[in-house]
């Protein structure tokens, strides 16, 4: 079976393993985690993490949950941008001394950005600067699987879960990216990863996949520009949701945000999950009710708008239906608290009808959310790297600059725990008035 088969087999039955499962999985996000995003330069750009951060957020409003990225450009799964070992003579070295080098690397950078966040839940994303922008190599290899597990390990040994996720492909500008030697490189590179993973019980999640059965699918119309946006590392909004559609699958989360059925003709509701409806009321141009959901749609970017239309991510990930049997045959003016939210066939409300990217106040809600996220992200990410790790010259060092670092990030944390407020009460869902009138022939 030549790689696009592979992979095209490979997505499609991981699509099917998790449209039958989805309903049944566990969240591997749990209320009160304090969850870690670790990885490199595509982890510290905060995309894909905030839109992961936000669906948890909005799924789950009265969680506990508390969020933070310690990506860092250039990293790798030996963390060489916390703790500079080597290379060259890491991956000379022979099994002992390379796993001492690996303890000592791997230990230092944990110690220093995650373990002080007390995580009971970390995504590890490495693999992009491991492999070196080349060939496979099986020395850079060795070390790549040496590092993973003693990820697995420390982290382990200090009660937090995690869960391994693959890099993306290189989406360089040619028609066949699946013969990228680098990416061939990768995808072994993942392979490995899901051996450290079961050795490790620990999550492992395939990203690479998915992301090429769609470029492959989209290089055959398209094969000059760049589908994610960004470049042919760093996607931009739109590969970031694809990217963030693939890890929340493989994180077991669910479609279902709410879900009501109405009966037009008796002026009923007949089923609800996740939601109330009442004073459902009847004339002769439509009907009205209100709603509250128990949840908010995850919240899309809307620089991203484009990635709804190469993955199934609001059919996999934001199911907010509405179903109404019994209506006189045509289309409907939806509004919501008096928006405008699109016009709709009977038919399609008989079938149901998904409203969870239309505009209107119950998506502008949810993108208040996810502003918030990336506010807040944006500013841990400052007290981090430029606070809290900024390095003072030798003459400029003492108790005194200490002093205003402590003080510095002690206003940052406030500011943070402000902006964390906020997002709790921003996410909290609202009860919202619909009506459906007849539009005009």
């Amino acid at each position: 079976m030549n790689f696009l088969n592979r992979i095209l087999l490979c997505a499609a039955a991981w699509g099917a393993l998790h449209s039958a499962t989805a309903t049944a999985a566990d969240f591997a996000i749990r209320d009160g985690d304090r969850v870690v995003f670790l990885g490199d330069s595509i982890t510290e750009q905060r995309l894909y993490t905030t839109y992961i951060e936000a669906y948890a957020l909005t799924r789950h409003p009265h969680w506990k949950l508390s969020f933070r990225n310690v990506g860092w450009g250039g990293d790798t799964s030996w963390l060489r941008q916390r703790a500079h070992p080597d290379e060259k003579q890491l991956f000379a070295a022979d099994e002992a001394s390379q796993q001492k080098m690996v303890e000592d690397s791997v230990g230092r950078g944990l110690a220093r950005d995650v373990l002080p966040l007390k995580p009971t839940f970390v995504t590890v994303k490495f693999g992009m600067n491991d492999h070196s922008y080349q060939p496979f190599r099986n020395d850079i290899f060795q070390a790549y699987v040496r590092s993973q597990s003693e990820i697995a390990k420390v982290l382990g040994a200090h009660g937090a879960r995690l869960a391994f996720l693959t890099p993306q492909p290189i989406e360089d500008k040619r028609p066949d990216p699946d013969k990228d030697v680098r990416n061939q490189s990768l995808r072994r590179f993942s392979d490995g990863l899901k051996d450290v993973a079961a050795r490790s019980k620990s999550g492992y999640v395939d990203q690479f996949d998915p992301f090429m059965a769609v470029l492959l699918r989209e290089r055959a119309s398209n094969p000059a520009g760049y589908i994610g946006g960004g470049d042919a590392v760093h996607p931009g909004p739109v590969g970031q949701t694809l990217m963030a559609w693939s890890v929340l699958k493989g994180l077991g989360a669910t479609p279902l945000v709410a879900t009501a059925t109405i009966d037009a003709v008796n002026h009923k509701v007949e089923s609800t999950a996740g939601c109330k409806v009442s004073h459902v009321k009847g004339s002769e141009s439509g009907l009205s009710f209100d709603r509250l959901d128990d949840a908010l749609p995850m919240p899309i970017d809307e620089r991203a708008e484009a990635a709804l239309k190469l993955a199934p991510i609001l059919q996999d990930l934001d199911q907010l239906n509405l179903k109404v049997t019994g209506l006189a045959a045509g289309d409907y003016d939806v509004t919501i608290d008096g928006t405008a939210a699109g016009r709709v066939s009977s038919e399609t409300l008989a079938r149901g009808w998904n409203f969870a990217a239309i505009q209107g106040p119950i998506r502008q809600q949810a993108g208040e959310v996810l502003k918030l996220v990336f506010e807040k992200n944006n500013i841990y990410f400052h007290r981090w790297r430029e606070v809290q790790l900024f390095g003072f010259p030798s003459w400029a060092q003492g108790s005194e600059v200490e002093g205003k670092r402590a003080q510095a990030m002690a206003a940052i944390d406030k500011q943070i725990a402000e902006l964390e407020q906020r997002i709790n009460q921003a996410r909290l869902p609202k009860s919202h008035h619909f009506e459906l009138k007849r539009a005009a022939q």
